[in-house]
Formats: C-alpha cells, sequence, structure tokens
C-alpha cells in the first residue's frame, strides 16, 4: 500500500511456497544491516490452544497529529511509556498458533487512502497524496484493509507462479472481512483464510484475506471453503474491487495471477518460512 524504505528482510511465505514476502525484523540498539541466517519451523493450526505469546497483548496507542484530511495529518503509534514506535518495524507479526497481528490502516466503508508512511520516522499512518493532492478511492472499500507487521514484499524476487511478477516493495496487505468496522491504526488479532495475487502495472501485490479473532464467526472460517460458506460471495467481490478501483480514474483494469482466483490457506502450515536471513529494520527512527 505504501512506498516502502529500503531494506532486505526474511522471505516471509504463504500457502507453503516460495512467494516472494518477507518479514522484517528490528533492534533496539543496532540500525546497522546484519545477516543472521536460520530456518524457521513451519507453523501448525491448532483451533482450541493458543500459545502464550498469543495471550500477551502489548500495550500500544495511538496518538493523532494534525487535522484529518490534510496533508499533514500523522496517526503515530506510542508504545506503553508514552514514546513512539513503529507500527511497521516495532509491532510483533506473530502471536502464534496460526494469528498474526494485523493494523487497520483503512477502515471498512471509507474512501480516504490512508497508509503507513514507510519514508518517515516511525512510520505513521497518512493519507496518500498524488501530485499534491490527497488521494481517495471511488468509492467506499468495503472491508478493514491494511497491513502485516514486519513483513514486505520483495521487489528483487521473481514468482514463478505468478508470471514471474517482481514485489511491490510495500509490506503486505491484509482484507479483514469481520463484520465489525475497526478504527484506523487498531491492532487486530487475526487468522488468513485465503489469498490474491494481484498484479499492480506488473508489480505482485498480495492480498491475504483474513478475519478478527474478535468476529462472532471467527471460529467457524479456518479456510477458503469456511470464507465462500459463511461469507458468500465475498472472495470474488474482493477480486473485483481491487480489480476495477483504478478504472474510474482512466487506468486498466488490475490482473490477478493463479488462475485468477483466490488460493486457499493450508490450515496445517498456513504461513511457512524458506531460509531466513534476519536483519535490522531500515526506517527505524528514535528521535
Amino acid at each position: 500500500m505504501a512506498t516502502a524504505a529500503t531494506a532486505s528482510a526474511a522471505r516471509f511465505t504463504a500457502v507453503g511456497t516460495g512467494h516472494g514476502f518477507r518479514w522484517r525484523t528490528s533492534s533496539w540498539t543496532h540500525r546497522a544491516f546484519f545477516p543472521n541466517r536460520r530456518v524457521a519451523a513451519p507453523l501448525r493450526c491448532r483451533r482450541h490452544f493458543l500459545a502464550p505469546a498469543a495471550l500477551h497483548k502489548p500495550d500500544f496507542q495511538i496518538k493523532e497529529e494534525g487535522q484529518s484530511e490534510t496533508l499533514d495529518y500523522r496517526v503515530f503509534f506510542l508504545d506503553g511509556s508514552g514514546k513512539k514506535i513503529s507500527p511497521w518495524h516495532d509491532v510483533p507479526l506473530h502471536l502464534g498458533d496460526g494469528v498474526f497481528n494485523f493494523i487497520v490502516e483503512i477502515p471498512k466503508d471509507t474512501s480516504a487512502k490512508m497508509e503507513v508512511a514507510t519514508d518517515e520516522p516511525y512510520t505513521p499512518i497518512k493519507q496518500d497524496t498524488k501530485k499534491g493532492k490527497l488521494r481517495y478511492y471511488p468509492y467506499n472499500i468495503n472491508w478493514n484493509y491494511g497491513l502485516l507487521p514486519q513483513t514486505w514484499e520483495d521487489p528483487s524476487f521473481a514468482n514463478s507462479e505468478v508470471e514471474g511478477a517482481l514485489g511491490d516493495n510495500d509490506p503486505v496487505d491484509v482484507v479483514e472481512i469481520g463484520e465489525t468496522q475497526a478504527k484506523m491504526g487498531a491492532i487486530l488479532k487475526v487468522k488468513p483464510l485465503a489469498t490474491l495475487a494481484m498484479i499492480d502495472e506488473g508489480e505482485l501485490d498480495w492480498k491475504i484475506v483474513a478475519i478478527s479473532l474478535d468476529d462472532p464467526r471467527a471460529s467457524l472460517i479456518n479456510d477458503l471453503n469456511d470464507v465462500e460458506k459463511h461469507f458468500p460471495g465475498t472472495l470474488m467481490a474482493i477480486r473485483d474491487w481491487f480489480r476495477d478501483y483504478k478504472i474510474p480514474d482512466g487506468k486498466p483494469a488490475n490482473k490477478f495471477g493463479l488462475g485468477n482466483k483466490a488460493a486457499n490457506k493450508v490450515c496445517t502450515s498456513p504461513f511457512r518460512y524458506g531460509s531466513i536471513s534476519a536483519r535490522t529494520a531500515a526506517g527505524r527512527h528514535k528521535s
């Protein structure tokens, strides 16, 4: 969604294959890049148990600066002591047991194109601009939309499964299909259900379809088939929305790989790692 800062990080892989996602790690004390290669075991999906890490709820707050719908408006994230942190670099990704943190940039039923400013100190949420003007979608988005923290779509990785497309150099996007409109800056616990391989002007821009654990139907939904059963037509609606939203501005429709359909999330291994090279995250600022 945003224009990502430079960095290399570990490849983040969905649906059991190497799709070119990467996750980012940050250090409280180091800003230089350093390699630390390791291989992590695949995650397992246990529907009735949460690992201890998932029981810990980090104490994050948001602080608005400036007036909404202006060029100066920013939504900053604060830790428990009131210090600014980066939602991209400092909010943990994994909560254990196939559950992930999701940061809401655009609440459902709104049209302002909000995004994490990956090139600014502390990467606050701001409204995107084009030629100095604030950007809006031509119509409301029907789901909560945002990013997975500490992820990055690698622009040097050509995905052979999706027309050889390169990553779009942004955090990985999430479309959360629950019934509640979340607040901008909210951090929701979600489980991935499916993924869409959008190709935007030749770049691969994955859309992870997920549901908040707080949604009343979350316990019923664990994969693509469950989405079709309990949210009929939603996956097609998401694909069509992202395919067509640029057309009113005179641009061509976006394309989708993987047969123009959503791919299923494999419950036994919703996100699997390949060889990992951990690095400190670029663009992290503490002052």
